[in-house]
């Protein structure tokens, strides 16, 4: 007798069945043959997930033509090419089906940032994905994101992560590689010919396209950096040599030296360095203060600019894969004797402070009293005139602000700072107006200026107990909608200038400058030629009293106008 149940089960399941049955063909049919699978699905990638690739391409052959659009198909011919070949090459059933399913999720977030912020992905970028912090993230998740990452890459990952490969024998693998490899060639050889003069021009003059290819721009980015991050894993090795104190610097006080990195400040929305907007009205009261108006960023990311502006070595030399085995300013001025402490309400000191004292203010228990997960930027001061009271050795205290982070600009600020209005409201930038968007930004740099103003009341107001000096220079810039472009982190030999260019500021106490002898007029003149990153590690040894083996004069911003030392 039959049971009770089959009665009914199968009208419930008919209607699914009607629905996943072409799936599970399209499963079968992309399971009967390697090579059709591996076309099939570098097909899509290149086509489907591509998009400001070839719009960037329709730009570069001078917009729609016969001969343009020619060469576009043969360009999509070989990139498709090269892909399915990369994806024969993967071995085993199941293996390619996984693979290519982690790469259509990959190639969906990737399309996502490339499409919202005209963003390109490179090993800079891949590192930034890597090191960056819960409360990065967070700003970075969005509903059009996770559409993204749903529709465009679940759906489909899901699909073809089902698909079982025949289980061919190694002489008939070896047969397809080698007749694939063989028509890739010709493929690739035939319409590089067929089009050299296209393609000389495409690659010679437009070389950021590259960095559009999704997934391979990820891929090789993510290669590149688990190379590097092996590198760092060589032993420490301290390499400035020795570090004395100049005796004409010792005094009747300590040296105090605050630096303050500001996060994502562009030099080009700093009222002190000519902006229309007052961007900076209570720095700009201060007389004694003085603005470097042309100072280039090491790197357009935290990740590269940090440890290279703490660096010795100066951007061409540096290596921020090895920059974690290798000893850097605060090493070097921990061994001068001077008290070290960094203070950070970022994404954490890019392994610059390994060895010296730390302070997370976004972790407990020094982020009593925030607001959810950030802490607005003054919290940094806390305890700091408490412990300073007590302290009897030359100090250096170092700031790593949470600055102008974007896309969550309005996040950077409280509501009393909020003056340039409307501000975007919202990680979705798409969803602003480019001025609301600048309005949000420049309420950033707004607070960052009531911020960097107290910090320096703070040390008027310790000038009975030491010589201080503070310089505040940001990491890197930030693009705000020029040429379509937001964020930062553009691969640093075709970053705009509004991610190289940053503001720095200098000011000194009255003890200070007195006791160095340091003149304001001098280094009012040096501020008005160029500067950069790879002065930061010289300057701040000198104004310490310091020297060492790598410290070079010339590159110390105030070695010229200071008498004393």
């Amino acid at each position: 007798m039959p049971d009770e149940s089959s009665r009914f089960a199968v009208p419930m399941a008919a209607p699914w069945s009607r629905l996943i049955t072409p799936f599970q063909r399209l499963i079968a049919w992309l399971g009967a043959s390697r090579l059709r699978f591996a076309f099939v699905c570098a097909a899509t990638l290149v086509l489907a997930y591509n998009v400001p690739l070839w719009r960037g391409s329709i730009a570069a052959v001078g917009g729609p033509s016969v001969r343009g659009l020619a060469f576009l198909v043969a360009l999509a011919a070989m990139v498709i090419a090269i892909h399915a070949f990369l994806l024969l090459l993967i071995p085993g059933r199941r293996i390619p089906a996984v693979l290519a399913a982690a790469l259509l999720i990959s190639a969906s977030i990737v399309l996502y940032y490339e499409v919202a912020f005209n963003v390109y992905f490179d090993k800079v970028m891949v590192r930034n994905v890597f090191e960056t912090d819960p409360a990065e993230v967070r700003d970075l998740l969005t509903p059009k994101l996770i559409a993204y990452v749903l529709l465009l890459g679940v759906v489909p990952a899901c699909i073809v992560a089902q698909v079982r490969l025949p289980s061919d024998s190694w002489r008939r693998r070896l047969g397809v590689l080698a007749a694939a490899l063989i028509g890739t060639i010709v493929l690739v050889g035939g319409l590089s010919l067929a089009f050299s003069s296209h393609l000389a021009s495409y690659l010679r003059e437009h070389k950021p396209l590259r960095y559009l290819v999704n997934p391979l721009n990820f891929i090789y980015g993510a290669v590149a950096y688990t190379i590097g991050e092996h590198k760092a894993t060589r032993p420490f090795e301290y390499r400035e040599g020795n570090i004395e104190r100049i005796a004409a610097a010792r005094g009747s006080k300590p040296l105090l030296v605050l630096v303050v990195l500001g996060e994502t400040a562009r030099a080009a929305n700093f009222q002190l360095g000519g902006y229309a907007r007052p961007t900076n009205p209570q720095l700009s009261q201060i007389n004694d203060l003085i603005y470097f108006g042309d100072v280039s960023s090491c790197g357009t990311s935290t990740a590269t600019s940090l440890p290279c502006m703490f660096s010795h070595l100066g951007r061409k030399a540096f290596d921020v894969d090895l920059a974690p085995s290798q000893s850097n300013l605060l090493d070097a001025v921990t061994r001068g004797e001077v008290d070290v402490e960094w203070r950070d309400n970022n994404s954490g000191c890019k392994h610059i402070c390994a060895r010296t004292k730390e302070i997370d203010f976004r972790s407990p228990p020094y982020n009593e009293g925030c607001t959810g997960e950030e802490c607005f930027d003054e919290v940094m001061t806390k305890g700091l005139v408490e412990r300073l009271q007590t302290n009897a050795k030359d100090a250096l205290v170092v700031f790593h602000q949470a600055g102008s982070h974007g896309p969550a600009y309005f996040e950077r600020y409280p509501p009393a700072f909020a003056r340039f209005k409307p501000d975007c409201r919202t990680k979705e930038l798409a969803q602003c107006q480019r001025d609301a968007i600048v309005n949000a930004y420049d309420n950033t740099i707004l607070y960052t200026d009531y911020v960097v103003a107290k910090q320096i009341e703070l040390l008027e107001s310790l000038q009975d107990r030491y010589d201080s000096l503070l310089l505040y220079v940001s990491d890197h810039g930030e693009s705000l909608g020029e040429n379509g472009v937001y964020l930062h982190a553009a691969p640093y030999f075709m970053a705009p200038r509004e991610q190289t260019h940053v503001p720095m500021i200098l000011w000194m106490s009255q003890g200070y400058r007195a006791r160095s002898r340091t003149d304001e007029a001098c280094v009012r003149a040096r501020a008005e030629q160029p500067a950069s990153h790879d002065d930061l590690y010289h300057t701040v040894l000198g104004a310490l009293g310091l020297r060492g083996d790598a410290y070079d004069p010339a590159l110390d911003l105030l070695a010229g106008c200071r008498k004393t030392w």
